[in-house]
């Protein structure tokens, strides 16, 4: 049976059912589910495609060994993006250590991924070149909850489960991100006026 991309999300529980019997079809679905949002959590990391191929890899590889550990009274998206941060922190500390320098080939732009709930039109690659660099100039916690909550359109409680912070301090620092991100953007805004 093909899965297509617009399955219901309480498919996703009958998908692991049958990832757990070995069926390679359902984990081909569920790997097309999800590697997008895998990557990009990976790439608010690293800002580096390469590294981020390498988290949803390996992601999807523990997702394989491990489905048995799945339970379903969690939240799957949740449960595999705390695999996805976890093998992220472990590579950080492994290839990103103090004396290394942070390898950035591509900008969020160029992942032609649209911003929901910003107030902000990205209608020009200029202005979109100009966002990203706005957005890396935030913390890295910062740029981090803004991504999920932006580009994988995570809610607050879900951001909070996955990073294991609480709610308040999600929604603490998305709002000094956006803040941050007004502050940063409005002098190339007023150019536009």
């Amino acid at each position: 049976m093909e899965y297509l991309r617009g399955q219901a999300h309480d498919d996703i529980y009958t998908l692991v059912d049958r990832i757990k019997g070995g069926d390679r079809e359902a984990f081909m679905a569920v790997t097309r589910l999800y590697q997008k949002k895998v990557y990009l959590l990976a790439y608010s990391y690293f800002r580096n495609s390469e590294d981020a191929m390498d988290i949803v890899q390996e992601t999807f590889l523990r997702l394989y060994q491990k489905v048995n550990m799945y339970h379903p009274d969690r939240n799957f998206q949740n449960w595999l993006l705390q695999i996805a941060k976890n093998l992220c922190i472990d590579y950080y500390r492994k290839n990103y250590g103090k004396n290394k320098d942070h390898k950035q080939e591509k900008s969020l732009d160029e992942l032609n991924n649209p911003i929901a709930d910003y107030d902000i039109t990205l209608s020009s690659s200029d202005l979109r070149g100009i966002f990203t660099e706005c957005l890396k100039k935030l913390t890295e916690r910062q740029r981090l909850i803004f991504v999920m909550r932006h580009y994988n359109n995570l809610d607050y409680k879900e951001i909070a489960q996955i990073l294991s912070i609480s709610l308040g301090t999600v929604k603490s620092l998305h709002f000094k991100a956006v803040k941050n991100l007004r502050v940063l953007m409005t002098p190339y805004m007023e150019d536009q006026s």
